[in-house]
């Protein structure tokens, strides 16, 4: 191995930001990026005050994992709402066909960690 990666910490990764200034607003850092791409992608990603993560969709070949680490939001799966709060914890499986999608309704940011396969057959399937 010419350049194994080392260890990182978040304060050292640069911030993205998807579909800035719209409802759709989130702000990220690809941790599992750094030094060269992964097969699972690990990010940080914080969702504003009034943003959401629509469309509704899922994966069929791919497994996502969400863990909660700040603030409030609604998880919409399928025709069902659910409230995260830190700690909470959810895995959308591949090929479970409930669309899912984030909306932070609180005055505050969310925080989460999203975890998700890479595999070039997968498609999303939008609701």
């Amino acid at each position: 191995m010419t350049n194994p990666k080392q260890p990182i910490h978040v304060s050292e990764v640069p911030a993205d930001t998807w579909y800035s200034g719209s409802d759709r607003e989130i702000h990220g850092k690809a941790l599992s990026d750094v030094g060269g791409a992964a097969k699972i992608g690990v990010g940080v990603l914080e969702l504003p005050p009034g943003s959401n993560t629509r469309p509704a969709h899922y994966h069929t070949e791919e497994e996502e994992h969400l863990y909660v680490l700040e603030g409030e939001v609604t998880l919409h799966l399928g025709d069902r709402t659910h409230q995260l709060v830190p700690g909470s914890y959810i895995h959308f499986p591949a090929s479970q066909q409930l669309p899912h999608y984030l909306a932070n309704e609180s005055p505050a940011p969310v925080r989460y960690i999203m975890i998700g396969e890479r595999i070039e057959t997968d498609q999303v399937v939008y609701a």
